[in-house]
């Protein structure tokens, strides 16, 4: 079986979406993940703040590597997200995903967007359908 690094790691590098975003992997292990980003001006909205996509998008990379470092392939079935503050150009963000509840089909996972201030920025859940399939080394 492989490491939830390994798989994170594969995940990543056939994720050009992640890698647009900037994100570096910080913490990986099984069940939790842990990433950052810097917010560029290309991912601001037009008043002039981070475009709530930006955040979503990396609470859910975080999501995706958190539910597949278990070793079968997840995929997302729900997802929900609170925008708490505003983001602005230049602040980094990371998000730490923790798995709530895995069960043999469904797992839960809770992830929290921070900004350089350690302020909660974005509140994160979703829900994934686990497959019986496996990650194996490509």
């Amino acid at each position: 079986m492989m490491t939830p690094k390994a798989i994170v790691d594969q995940m990543y590098a056939h994720d050009t979406f992640s890698q647009w975003l900037g994100i570096s992997i910080e913490k990986i292990e099984q069940g939790f993940a842990q990433i950052s980003m810097v917010v560029k001006s290309n991912m601001l909205n037009g008043f002039g703040i981070a475009h709530g996509g930006i955040t979503y998008s990396l609470a859910d990379s975080a999501f995706a590597f958190a539910s597949n470092s278990q070793g079968r392939h997840a995929v997302s079935i729900e997802t929900s997200i609170s925008h708490t503050k505003a983001v602005n150009e230049g602040d980094t963000l990371t998000a730490v995903a923790k798995e709530d509840n895995l069960a043999n089909r469904l797992g839960n996972y809770s992830i929290t967007v921070t900004n350089q201030e350690k302020e909660v920025v974005a509140l994160f859940k979703g829900t994934v359908f686990r497959k019986d399939s496996p990650w194996s080394e490509k």
